[in-house]
């Protein structure tokens, strides 16, 4: 993971550095590299990967806006968090789909409520599942993974490139998909909510619906709260 904070004031910098590596020291993790720019341009010539970024709305040269805009066509996966003192830009923010807004002067709890969820979703998006066959076993990404279905005692799970017949039963597989994208339905389908493309309240529907699973009376309202959150976290 690499995490980049652009802002033309020195002082902000490294206080946001300084936030930084304090989290990371209380949530007992290594922290990755920080690395600070001073302007839209100078981050947007950075050739290196880009992971989180912290971005200033008001800068010389082009504006937090062009410069988010650009990193989304590089990286559609980006996390950024916008900083600004100026509430009037946050609709045109919006265009670009952030992931949070951080107001200045920068506060640390919010910062950190907002840089925990912002690694959990990294980390759930960067996630490889092994998927043990009778033939073997093959690495996916878990946002590849579009649903997992028990037909019996045969469970398979859906991907966007097939699907392979699991030797796991479901049990083994709610325990180890990242929760806050995959829900369980119904006792025969776990669902990952990054490929829903509707629901109603017996059914969800998936990858522009080729697929479809069911989705007990019980279960609804919760999935509904968590799919809507899902939605909010993934803008």
């Amino acid at each position: 993971m690499r995490i980049l904070i652009c802002d033309d004031n020195r002082e902000i910098q490294e206080q946001l550095a300084k936030y930084i590596e304090m989290f990371f020291s209380r949530e007992g993790l290594p922290c990755p590299r920080i690395d600070t720019f001073n302007s839209g341009e100078e981050l947007l010539r950075d050739p290196g990967t880009k992971d989180i970024v912290f971005l200033d709305i008001e800068m010389p040269g082009v504006s937090g806006i062009f410069t988010g805009a650009e990193l989304k066509k590089q990286n559609p996966n980006i996390l950024i968090l916008i900083l600004t003192s100026y509430s009037e830009y946050l609709d045109e923010a919006m265009r670009i789909t952030v992931y949070r807004y951080l107001s200045k002067p920068i506060e640390k709890e919010r910062l950190f409520r907002n840089l925990r969820d912002a690694i959990q979703t990294y980390s759930s998006s960067n996630t490889q599942l092994a998927i043990e066959t009778k033939e073997g076993v093959k690495t996916v990404s878990a946002c590849s993974v579009i649903y997992i279905e028990a037909v019996g005692h045969k469970v398979s799970v859906y991907t966007t490139s097939g699907c392979l017949l699991s030797v796991h039963r479901m049990q083994y597989w709610e325990e180890h998909v990242p929760d806050n994208c995959f829900f369980r339905t119904h006792r025969s389908f776990i669902v990952n909510m990054k490929h829903v493309s509707a629901f109603d309240r017996s059914k969800v529907y998936l990858y522009d619906r080729k697929y479809s699973a069911y989705l007990t009376r019980r279960k609804y309202q919760e999935f509904k709260e968590r799919y809507l959150r899902f939605l909010e976290y993934s803008k």
